[in-house]
């Protein structure tokens, strides 16, 4: 067990979560992972591959047909064929999609608009046009820049259309069965434990599950450094080890938790009867 490390109560919410928090119109606040930097130009190098090979497969086409055309039918063919490629395609790939492309497949993102709604067309032709500029024209250089001094990684289509990527694949958690210390047993039964915010919850059952693999000095760390934001939810603060104080409060509030989800089952059970009946005199069909 690591050296006992000072628990200091901080205000609630002094530390930023990596998720973004979005209301919505009903007043829902929704806990969202923008896409950083690297997945965007991961995502968006996969889609350029992916434009250019549409556009030679469209030009193989065309110069299979070559002969037969004369050349300003030729140069307009090709311009569609420019157009269709880094324009059309991306667009109805995107609307198909919603908010998807072959990049953000492989990069687990999608495209949906600042409030956390879907992407529409609208959003995909503005962010399309806007790419002509800033990713071809620029080779990808007004694009980076933008994205790079944005906090979402926005590009600049990304400021016309309002919209943003959002980071969908996250790693499961392995679920554990938390016990409470013994040395706690008698302060589990008086504390008042609040329920944490979700981030802050993850965060901590993730230190838990990889405590063991830290080094003593990360871990000594890491647990000094969730302690002092896990302290204002916790009454009163038992004086031990930060390990040993987060291992307490997620025991207790996995305990608290259980018993509740069971009450409510309880009470479901009780009203199943009531609910399942039949008025008086109505007739079974």
């Amino acid at each position: 067990m690591a050296a006992a490390s000072p628990i200091v109560p901080v205000e609630v919410g002094a530390r930023a979560d990596a998720a973004d928090e979005i209301v919505t119109g009903e007043a829902v606040a929704l806990a969202v992972r923008p896409a950083g930097f690297l997945w965007r130009a991961l995502s968006g190098a996969i889609d350029l591959a992916c434009s250019v090979a549409v556009l030679i497969a469209l030009l193989v086409v065309v110069d299979a047909v070559d002969d037969r055309l004369d050349t300003a039918v030729q140069n307009a063919i090709a311009v569609v064929a420019v157009v269709l490629a880094f324009l059309a395609y991306p667009i109805v790939w995107e609307v198909a999609s919603h908010g998807r492309s072959v990049g953000r497949f492989a990069a687990g993102t999608r495209i949906v608009r600042d409030d956390g709604g879907a992407a529409g067309i609208r959003h995909a032709f503005i962010r399309a046009l806007a790419g002509v500029v800033e990713i071809y024209a620029t080779l990808g250089g007004l694009a980076v820049i933008v994205a790079l001094l944005n906090g979402r990684s926005k590009r600049v289509g990304d400021l016309l259309a309002g919209t943003y990527a959002q980071h969908e694949r996250v790693a499961a958690l392995a679920p554990g069965l938390l016990a409470m210390p013994p040395q706690l047993a008698g302060w589990a039964q008086l504390a008042d434990v609040a329920a944490l915010p979700d981030p802050l919850a993850r965060r901590v059952s993730a230190f838990l599950a990889q405590q063991q693999r830290l080094s003593p000095q990360a871990r000594a760390g890491l647990s000094a450094e969730l302690a002092r934001e896990v302290a204002p939810f916790v009454h009163p603060v038992p004086a031990v080890d930060a390990v040993t104080f987060l291992w307490a409060v997620s025991a207790a509030r996995r305990t608290r938790e259980l018993r509740a989800l069971e009450g409510e089952g309880r009470r479901l059970a009780a009203l199943t009867p009531t609910l399942a009946r039949r008025p008086n005199a109505f007739p079974d069909r």
